[in-house]
């Protein structure tokens, strides 16, 4: 049933948008090439691709092409190479290496992968002024919405800074966005043209500051 929605989502976005997926595998034959084939799969990874687009711009409350970046685009390339994967412009390059050596169901951990990179695609970053781990929060806090958070992430109220990036920011985050449904789409939404961590503020009331103090003291610190 997974498959059948995915390729429904898949259909509906490629028709909906003028957004094209392609992946390429330059590990074939690797470890890392081979189980990503027999496990994953470059139809699959498209499929997924179009699937995290489409929720990225709920997310971010960009339902027109005009409210997003101009991306016609998304090109996956699996690659022997350190690490677990990075976005460079419109290019997702995800790790054989870190496929080959996932121990667990390397399938579902790839989705969230790839929920990640997405959003890195379509995601707005101050025109680069915006801090990195804010950055990395964000892509996180939209895997977490999407439902692919592994079980080793931090738990919420975890961590030692707002900015600290990845899981911790992304907990963080959701926090926000309970005290005001939208807020991450807001934040989003500001950073197309610049960024200061006063955002917090205007859209808040509070600065983030005061905000990470309340999220801690909320889970006991």
């Amino acid at each position: 049933m997974e498959a059948v929605a995915l390729a429904v989502a898949f259909l509906l976005v490629s028709a909906a948008g003028a957004v094209q997926y392609e992946a390429t595998n330059n590990a074939a034959g690797t470890p890392g090439g081979t189980r990503f084939d027999n496990e994953i799969g470059l139809e699959y990874s498209k499929q997924v691709l179009a699937t995290a687009s489409s929720f990225i711009w709920t997310t971010f409350d960009q339902q027109s092409e005009a409210d997003r970046k101009d991306v016609s685009l998304i090109t996956l390339i699996v690659e022997t190479m350190d690490g677990v994967a990075y976005t460079s412009s419109d290019t997702i390059h995800l790790s054989a290496d870190y496929v080959a050596g996932y121990n667990g169901d390397v399938r579902t951990e790839i989705v969230g992968v790839l929920y990640h990179e997405d959003t890195h695609v379509w995601q707005w970053d101050g025109r680069g002024a915006a801090n990195g781990g804010l950055i990395e929060g964000i892509a996180d806090y939209v895997r977490l919405k999407a439902g692919y958070a592994p079980s080793h992430w931090v738990q919420p109220g975890g961590g030692d800074r707002w900015d600290q990036g990845y899981d911790v920011t992304a907990r963080f985050l959701d926090y926000c966005n309970d005290l005001k449904s939208g807020f991450v789409a807001q934040l989003n939404a500001k950073m197309k043209d610049g960024y200061s961590d006063d955002f917090f503020v205007d859209l808040l009331g509070k600065t983030v500051d005061q905000l990470w103090s309340d999220y801690k003291a909320k889970y006991g610190g």
